[in-house]
């Protein structure tokens, strides 16, 4: 075999390299898009199950909150009024972000490319922070809707003052996490402990799994 031969040969060998490495790096990149696309796929039973928990809630509390506002209002406290009202619009709120965020999920296309699949599930992650934030603002409503005008008595000043120091305790604790829960904070242990489950961990995934398509492609 003369040198010509032997150029050709190894020049022969480097294009089928070529080609093998071009092919497993399309077939990587295929499997990783696909990975990430049933990670997000995951995301769609729960927030569904959140949004038929949440319909629910808001019929039922609604419904009963009607009931007794038409037919024995007097015989009420205005604070389960109050609290009760508020955790139901509260959680409409909730629903209508998780009816959106099924909107969103059923957009994301990981064939895309892979900018736009990005800024969709960034959307999808700044919602679900959002959503959670708005929740954690119930916290103090579980304080106060068992309340009664009538209770407010010299003779109940320690009830008082016990259930004041709940109540501001529960607004102190939904303030902070309002103001706190953000991705910067992800790493921080109580932050993992709110947000490790199936609402938050599929989204991650998916992110991190783009985030390699985008290194193959580089």
């Amino acid at each position: 075999m003369n040198e010509v031969e032997l150029k050709q040969l190894w020049q022969n060998s480097n294009e089928k390299l070529e080609q093998l490495l071009f092919i497993t790096q399309q077939n990587t990149e295929a499997v990783t898009r696909l990975q990430a696309q049933n990670a997000i796929n995951a995301l769609e039973g729960t927030k569904a199950t959140f949004v038929q928990i949440g319909v629910a809630w808001v019929l039922g509390v609604g419904g009963l909150l009607y009931y007794l506002a038409v037919n024995v209002a007097d015989k009420v406290s205005n604070f389960f009024f109050v609290s009760a009202g508020l955790q139901v619009l509260l959680t409409a709120i909730a629903i209508c972000v998780y009816i959106y965020q099924l909107i969103l999920i059923k957009e994301v296309d990981t064939s895309e490319a892979i900018l736009v699949t990005q800024e969709k599930l960034l959307s999808l992650r700044a919602s679900t922070l959002w959503v959670t934030k708005v929740l954690f603002l119930q916290l103090p409503l579980w304080t106060t809707f068992q309340l009664s005008e009538k209770l407010f008595i010299a003779e109940n000043t320690a009830w008082i003052i016990f259930n004041a120091f709940i109540t501001l305790l529960f607004t102190a604790v939904a303030v902070w996490l309002f103001v706190n829960i953000k991705y910067e904070n992800r790493h921080k242990k109580w932050f993992q402990l709110i947000f490790n489950g199936k609402e938050w961990q599929p989204l991650l995934q998916a992110m991190e799994l783009l985030e390699q398509v985008k290194e193959y492609k580089r």
